[in-house]
């Protein structure tokens, strides 16, 4: 399995600025981020369920402004950020698409194809 090193874990504090990076899926470079909530990391596609458009509204914010939620920029689509299940707006039930990640030795890690690597 392919592990890369993304960021350390101390940078993904609960609630707060999310990491982009890329992830290769099916040949194509595709836009992700991963968020911690609740202690633990989540990593997503950074692509609305509605429109195939990226959802932080400035680079990193993921978060809606409780920090609870993760929220589309665009037209503000709420998702769970532990499942990615669309919770409220145009999202009509189509929710976010998992990357696969993990932490290890003080790591976040892609446990994917591709990645930005530090």
């Amino acid at each position: 399995m392919n592990r890369t090193r993304l960021c350390a874990s101390s940078d993904l504090l609960d609630g707060g600025e999310g990491l982009r990076f890329t992830v290769r899926r099916d040949g194509e470079d595709l836009p992700a981020f991963a968020v911690r909530h609740r202690g633990r990391v989540h990593a997503y596609l950074n692509r609305c369920g509605h429109l195939p458009v990226q959802l932080d509204w400035q680079e990193g914010k993921f978060f809606d402004t409780s920090g609870l939620y993760l929220i589309c920029a665009t037209h503000g689509a709420l998702y769970a950020p532990d499942t990615g299940h669309c919770l409220s707006g145009r999202c009509h039930g189509e929710g976010l698409k998992e990357v696969v990640v993990g932490e290890i030795d003080g790591w976040v890690v892609l446990h994917e194809e591709g990645g930005q690597g530090v």
